[in-house]
């Protein structure tokens, strides 16, 4: 340590998320208290700081720079050099510097923060219901971003100069809106307008006001959000959502709703402390709630459902129309069916005019799409349902230094993921990978991440499944780049090391993947399966009984027909009894069909998945033959159930080859016994989640005695069931073992490409 008296140089670089959050001014200001001189940037890389003065000052500067950073910033890694004292006068914030192939971390968009809330709404303030009020503390980030250094020129903010004002704030490293890139006032920002259907002007002398009035008239509104449009109508009005329905092709799927406040959304749901939490957030995501019977909120919102999406205003725009219209309002993508959500104002136009009857637009670029983040709680602690606003594209920690290495991901909830050095670099939610459009978002994301983070994969990974589309991306690039290592990766071992990652477990786990659909090894449809994995390879230990989905494809949009052919399998013909009221819905030509394709195995794949089994079980019981989203029967079959102690089914388990099976027959005749003998819907169903409970903890112990591992990852979109996840849990945990579930990603397919990376970084 060089040192001239007691004067020292300390020369420090902080990593992580520390541009964009105020880091700079909290370092400008810092110094100033211990007063110190030097400098602070920004580069491609890091924050570089030098400070110079007492020894004692710099000590202090140190400890409050690692515990007191802005609210947004994140320090992952800091370095401190010392070196001999130079002819500093001051502090000053420099020019950001540019290096090439260096990255940095970079924020996700987050919720308005109170400062920011309480200038909106104080009429003297010179932003008073501004709709794009932002600071250093909140507003949009990644959405805005093209590349890094994070400087307004490299933002869609760059059109927009600066007021003289709003340039005094920008420059002033003493004022929270000091280098905040999304700046801006009435006075020189973006502004807002109104649409009609056909895109042409509206006049109106207050486009919130005048939007406000037309959703109470029961119009439907497509609104120009953080990262794309969402589709606003009036909660409490079933015409609205109806019609909203009718025009979105989505009649029984979920729509999240928008609630001004807590106080409001006390009044619809029953709210827990860590939900709360979660709604007020600065990441303030969609979180799934109880729901209230006396809500005012129409039952058209969630179909048979007993939890509602809910999530508060976090733009200022959305604060602003929330008390304007003192309702709550659906908030649902802006597409049609699985289509990406649309961003531009003129492909919106296109894309939304049979749909919306309004478009409140503004003049601020989009450059990311974003949807908004579903999440529930359980056992106290956040889980992902779909990771995107406020969430993507901060990393995922990997316990090893990784490759450059690209997951592709899965079909459905696809994301990718991108790693290296200890990062992985998990995309927001993309969409169901069923269409040319989906790929273009896809494409356009992966080539942002790509350039945000300097990255060019060396190894690309991707699902065993030859039909996919990520899978035919995958195959296309290695045919085109022959220097790339192509990884294929099975799905539900990407699953369960996802979720090892999550939990920073690198030990062979017992990986209960349950799902609807994932490619096996040997051809067949999994989604009943019992591994022992580690990040480099898995063990197939046990499964469900292979039955036959008779239609493939068909089956899975009518669960009808897979009970059909269960009941056939299992039971026989005599099975198809007229005293079962599903079967008076199917007609008589299609029961035959079903009976042939049976016997022959025509187009009947395989399959030992559970989801495939809950979508038996709900039609079987009559509760939901024909579905409209995936999972829509098992989900509904969750709802009906009620606590019926711990009366199960009966079932057995075989061993062939040293992997254990899960016979079906005993189960499948005990539910038609209770039919036949009045039970209800309700009790059936909860029997019914009692014994898949027990089925995976007592595969899980015959596992446990052959392998000594007592450690278990549950993961599969069979687990965003709640009922189940509360029951199988304390079961497994009282038997002995200790159990990971999903945090940070997504149990269902959106957590594949994180596995899949994982997987191929040790192939």
């Amino acid at each position: 340590m060089a040192k001239v008296g007691t004067i020292e140089l300390a020369r420090i670089s902080a990593r992580g998320v520390v541009q964009g959050v105020g880091f700079r001014p909290f370092v400008y200001q810092l110094a100033t208290k211990y007063n110190l001189k030097g400098w602070v940037c920004n580069t491609s890389e890091d924050v570089k700081i030098e400070v110079q003065g007492e020894s004692k000052d710099v000590k202090h500067f140190l400890s409050e720079l690692q515990d007191n950073v802005p609210p947004l910033a994140s320090i992952e890694h800091i370095t401190v050099t010392y070196h001999p004292p130079v002819d500093y006068t001051s502090f000053e914030i420099r020019h950001s510097i540019a290096e090439e192939g260096k990255y940095q971390l970079v924020s996700p968009d987050i919720a308005t923060c109170p400062a920011c809330l309480k200038e909106i709404f104080s009429p003297k303030d010179r932003r008073y219901h501004y709709p794009f009020t932002n600071c250093t503390n909140c507003g949009p980030r990644f959405t805005i971003i093209e590349d890094i250094p994070y400087d307004r020129p490299k933002t869609t903010m760059r059109s927009f100069i600066m007021c003289p004002d709003c340039q005094a704030e920008y420059d002033n490293p003493l004022d929270r809106r000091f280098h905040a890139q999304p700046n801006a006032c009435p006075k020189c920002g973006p502004r807002l307008e109104l649409l009609d259907a056909r895109g042409n002007h509206v006049e109106t002398s207050d486009v919130i006001a005048a939007a406000s009035q037309l959703l109470k008239n029961g119009k439907i509104l497509a609104i120009k959000g953080l990262g794309g449009f969402l589709l606003a109508c009036d909660a409490t009005s079933e015409k609205a959502i109806q019609l909203l329905r009718q025009r979105k092709r989505r009649p029984f799927k979920p729509l999240a709703i928008m609630i001004a406040d807590m106080e409001e959304a006390r009044r619809h749901c029953y709210i827990s402390e860590a939900e709360e939490k979660l709604l007020t957030s600065q990441q303030s995501p969609i979180v799934l709630i109880r729901w209230k019977p006396e809500s005012t909120v129409c039952q058209a919102v969630a179909p048979n459902l007993k939890y509602l999406g809910v999530m508060l205003p976090y733009t200022p725009l959305h604060h602003i129309l929330l008390r304007e219209m003192g309702l709550p309002l659906v908030m649902t993508s802006g597409n049609i069916s699985e289509e990406p959500i649309a961003k531009d104002n003129d492909e919106t136009i296109r894309r939304l005019s049979g749909i919306a009857d309004y478009f409140l637009v503004h003049n601020r670029d989009i450059y990311a799409r974003y949807d908004d983040s579903v999440t529930v709680i359980e056992r106290g602690e956040v889980q992902l349902t779909r990771r995107a606003r406020s969430y993507a594209p901060y990393p995922i920690h990997l316990p090893f230094t990784a490759k450059q290495v690209l997951g592709c991901g899965a079909e459905e909830k696809n994301t990718f993921c991108l790693t290296k050095d200890s990062y992985a670099f998990i995309s927001q939610h993309i969409g169901d990978m069923e269409n040319l459009e989906t790929l273009e978002h896809f494409q356009n994301t992966l080539a942002l991440y790509k350039k945000l983070f300097r990255i060019e994969p060396e190894i690309i990974a991707y699902d065993l499944h030859p039909e996919y589309l990520p899978t035919k991306y995958a195959l296309e690039l290695g045919s085109q780049f022959s220097h790339l290592k192509l990884v294929p990766v099975q799905h539900h071992h990407a699953h369960i090391v996802s979720c090892m990652v999550d939990n920073n477990v690198e030990n062979p786990v017992i990986g209960v993947a349950l799902d609807g659909t994932g490619y096996g090894s040997d051809g067949h449809i999994w989604g009943g399966e019992f591994l022992v994995a580690d990040y480099k390879a898995f063990q197939r230990m046990g499964h469900l009984e292979y039955l036959p989905l008779p239609g493939g494809s068909v089956a899975i949009k009518r669960p009808y027909r897979t009970a059909i052919g269960y009941l056939l399998k299992l039971l026989g013909e005599d099975s198809l009894s007229t005293k079962l009221a599903f079967l008076k819905q199917v007609d008589a030509v299609e029961i035959e069909l079903i009976k042939r394709q049976i016997q022959t195995g025509l187009n009947s794949p395989l399959n030992s998945s559970l989801g495939r089994l809950f979508d038996a079980v709900s039609a079987l019981i009559d509760v939901r033959g024909e579905i409209d989203y995936e999972g829509q029967a098992a989900v509904e079959l969750e709802m009906i159930a009620y606590d019926a102690g711990d009366d199960s089914y009966p079932y057995s388990i075989t061993e062939h080859d040293g992997t254990n099976i899960i016979q079906l027959k005993e189960l499948l005749s005990a539910i038609v016994k209770d039919l036949y003998q009045g039970v209800s819907k309700a009790t059936i169903s909860a029997r019914f989640h009692n014994t898949v409970a027990q089925m995976i903890c007592e595969m899980c112990q015959l596992i446990a005695r052959k392998t000594g591992i007592n450690r278990v990852a549950l993961s599969g979109g069979v687990f965003q069931n709640r009922l189940l996840l509360r029951k199988v849990v304390p079961l497994l945990e009282s038997t002995g073992f200790s159990v990971l579930t999903h945090k940070q990603v997504p149990c269902n397919d959106g957590g594949i490409s994180l596995g899949q990376a994982v997987i191929a970084n040790f192939s």
